[in-house]
């Protein structure tokens, strides 16, 4: 159901005449079997039609362009045909009543209208003015390659000496607050700690809001570039005392930098790598896989053949790797007992698609990575933090190597957490998985953000 409703497209025409009066962003739950599933439709008018695209909130879409429409006498009808999917409504006092339709599955919707400012999810950590800080929006270049870099600062007032920190996302593109399901977990950190009298950096990630960049061949090693260029930013300023606090793939950039720039005065990681790579991975689709509900049977061979890529991967020195991943993924399955077995189109897409997403060059840097390279060179303060319900960075054995290698630093300076029953995102979850994300109405736990920002103060 998922990946169906995010490749979604539609395309709204009708009558300018009502063109006013559908014109603004609907939106609706859709129940699946007592899942609840925000959608929507962003309408515009353009001339006599109407541009819309339509959102899945939960699932961390935007923006999703839209295929055809009729609204005549305040009856709407939408299609998508390529996904069979038909919805019927009628417009009823500001509401439109009607029916989802996909396949054999026809469900209620009722859609209403967004007010300006107003959230379709209840995200209830995000900041709201008035604001008792210095919010200043602010461009630098990364003298690597001329990129220019977009983000704000946020700074404690009547302060004029305080601790400041540069947030580094996770992977994929994110933008400057770091944005996941309608969480803002970065704004929500850098409101927290400008009001407790520390400043913030959050920046948008290349290719993203106001950050330019972008290409096919970035990996973890260009981020850090960016990272230090903040850093350089931040010291032109004035600034002496200067941190970095890494989520996920931010957490391993973190002591990246910080082993090399001695600007950097402090680090937090959140969920940060510290075991290699291929190992850190093995773990977390192994929890993933076991979370979903797979057999022992399928655990092991997906195991089998993830460790086989990432071996390849970490000591391949030929000119196609595409294509002996693809031999690998192709052999493995072919592998399977018959009544598992997919058919061989269905092979040879997967097959194509999975070696293409594996080759590129960020997964095969990332691959390569061992932590431990950074981590052992940090004598500066370092707190670590976990949740213990991360399915994709598994707490115990992460810590262990961090501890491990800032012990091998012989670094003092050094605390270890792990949160009970916080995931990924550090919130507060049941599960973990990557599904209850965007279902949970909190963003980050306040024992965390209390955690960071005592620590901080109390360097």
């Amino acid at each position: 159901m998922k990946s169906t409703l995010l490749s979604i497209a539609f395309f709204f025409c009708f009558s300018s005449l009502f063109s006013q009066e559908i014109s603004g962003s609907w939106t609706g739950e859709l129940d699946i079997q007592g899942n609840k599933l925000p959608l929507v439709f962003n309408i515009k008018p353009i001339g006599n039609a109407l541009k819309t695209t339509m959102d899945s909130p939960k699932q961390g879409a935007k923006d999703i362009p839209v295929t055809s429409t009729t609204f005549e006498k305040n009856e709407l009808e939408i299609k998508a045909n390529e996904m069979g999917i038909t919805y019927k409504g009628t417009l009823k006092n500001d509401k439109i009543e009607g029916t989802f339709t996909q396949g054999q599955m026809s469900l209620p919707l009722i859609l209403s209208k967004i007010k300006t400012g107003e959230s379709v999810l209840k995200r209830p950590q995000t900041p709201k003015p008035p604001f008792d800080y210095i919010i200043e929006e602010v461009t630098f270049t990364n003298p690597t390659d001329n990129t220019i870099l977009a983000g704000t600062l946020t700074l404690p007032k009547n302060k004029k000496q305080f601790p400041i920190v540069i947030l580094i996302s996770g992977s994929g593109q994110q933008n400057r607050d770091s944005e996941l399901f309608g969480h803002k977990e970065f704004w929500v950190i850098a409101d927290d700690f400008a009001k407790k009298g520390i400043g913030v950096l959050r920046v948008d990630d290349r290719g993203i809001g106001g950050s330019n960049g972008a290409s096919a061949a970035m990996t973890t090693q260009t981020f850090a570039t960016d990272t230090n260029a903040a850093v350089a930013f931040l010291d032109q300023k004035g600034f002496t005392n200067i941190g970095l606090i890494g989520h996920s793939e931010g957490g391993i950039i973190a002591p990246m930098v910080a082993s090399q720039n001695k600007k950097v005065k402090f680090v937090i990681s959140m969920a940060g790598p510290g075991i290699p790579t291929d190992e850190l991975l093995v773990l977390q689709s192994n929890a993933l896989a076991k979370s979903a509900g797979a057999s022992e049977e399928e655990l092991k061979s997906t195991e089998v053949t993830n460790r086989e890529i990432y071996a390849l991967i970490k000591n391949y020195n030929g000119t196609d790797l595409k294509g002996e991943v693809k031999k690998i993924l192709i052999a493995n399955m072919q592998k399977l007992p018959k009544e598992q077995q997919p058919s061989a189109d269905e092979i040879a897409n997967t097959a194509e698609q999975e070696s293409s997403k594996i080759s590129i060059p960020w997964f095969t840097y990332f691959m390569k990575i061992n932590p431990d390279v950074y981590w052992s060179k940090l004598k500066i303060p370092v707190l670590a933090l976990n949740g213990s319900k991360d399915l994709q960075v598994i707490s115990k054995e992460n810590l262990a190597g961090i501890k491990a290698s800032l012990e091998k630093a012989n670094n003092k300076k050094i605390e270890i957490v792990e949160f009970p029953n916080l995931n990924h995102l550090f919130q507060e979850a049941k599960t973990g998985s990557v599904e209850e994300y965007g279902q949970l109405e909190q963003t980050i736990a306040p024992q965390v953000l209390d955690k960071m920002s005592s620590w901080i103060l109390k360097l």
